[in-house]
């Protein structure tokens, strides 16, 4: 009895030690990455807005569950979300949608999402239960603080409102109240309907914009820039950074690191780090 007693006591400390060296690699991993951020903006928190691209419905379905991914990636993460624009598919899904994830390194984090992501399985919308291709992009901006100056002509953006919408209750309003920037010499176009009013939806819409301008400035040249703003890569097949295959096989790979997981479902469910840590460890941050 005595022995059996010490057997297991044996056992619950072997336990505890290995949770404590599995949290003590961890908090390791996670040192190593934050090493890795020598951007300024990289502590900042961020925007990320999610975009359907070519497939239609399939598609817009698809945007919908890679704005879940990252709702729950920065759960995952404790960091604060706050969405700010939402634009709902014709059938389902979405459009495209704009979150402001507030916290630590949220940009340095995140700025490895950057890009086109491509999905692979049997659509829920063809009756015939035919394999479908779908594709979303993933555009992450820093929120840069007010001390930072980034000169905008006035004149150069027009302001569009209109009527806010959405699933219903306090986020659809019977006035004018959402509003729409495009910065004209880029083609940036920022949204904002979150707020009941035209004046605050205004004052998040400047902070995107700036927010949006500022990276441009600090990545690119003028060339680039231009760039940007006349020959963006569609949202289509040969420009995708990750590939989610759901059929006939179950695998996630990243186009630039090569890094792959088969557990699909749990990747979709916001456990997307390793995928982050090998993008950063591959460029150096």
């Amino acid at each position: 009895m005595v022995e059996d007693i010490q057997e297991l006591g044996d056992e619950l400390l072997l336990l505890d030690l290995e949770n404590e060296l599995h949290s003590g690699e961890t908090l390791l991993e996670e040192l190593e990455i934050r090493r890795m951020f020598t951007r300024e903006e990289d502590i900042c928190s961020c925007y990320l807005s999610v975009n359907a691209g070519a497939g239609g419905t399939e598609s817009c379905d698809w945007a919908l569950m890679l704005y879940r991914m990252y709702l729950r990636y920065a759960e995952r993460k404790g960091w604060k979300t706050e969405v700010l624009n939402e634009l709902s598919g014709d059938v389902a899904g979405i459009k495209n949608c704009t979150i402001k994830i507030e916290g630590e390194y949220a940009f340095g984090y995140l700025r490895a999402e950057t890009g086109v992501h491509r999905l692979v399985r049997i659509s829920p919308f063809d009756s015939n239960a035919k394999r479908h291709t779908s594709f979303a992009s993933i555009e992450v901006v820093p929120v840069i603080s007010e001390d930072i100056k980034v000169d905008l002509n006035p004149d150069d953006i027009r302001v569009d409102t209109y009527r806010s919408s959405g699933a219903g209750g306090q986020h659809v309003n019977t006035t004018d109240s959402a509003v729409r920037m495009t910065h004209i010499p880029t083609g940036i176009v920022v949204s904002c309907q979150q707020e009941r009013s035209q004046i605050k939806n205004r004052e998040v819409c400047l902070k995107m914009l700036r927010s949006k301008i500022y990276q441009l400035r600090v990545e690119e040249n003028k060339e680039m820039l231009s760039k940007m703003a006349g020959e963006k890569k569609d949202i289509a097949w040969g420009s995708q950074i990750r590939n989610y295959v759901l059929n006939p096989y179950t695998l996630v790979k990243d186009s630039r690191t090569k890094y792959e997981d088969g557990d699909v479902r749990k990747i979709l469910d916001g456990d997307i780090e390793p995928f982050i840590h090998a993008y950063l460890k591959m460029t150096g941050g």
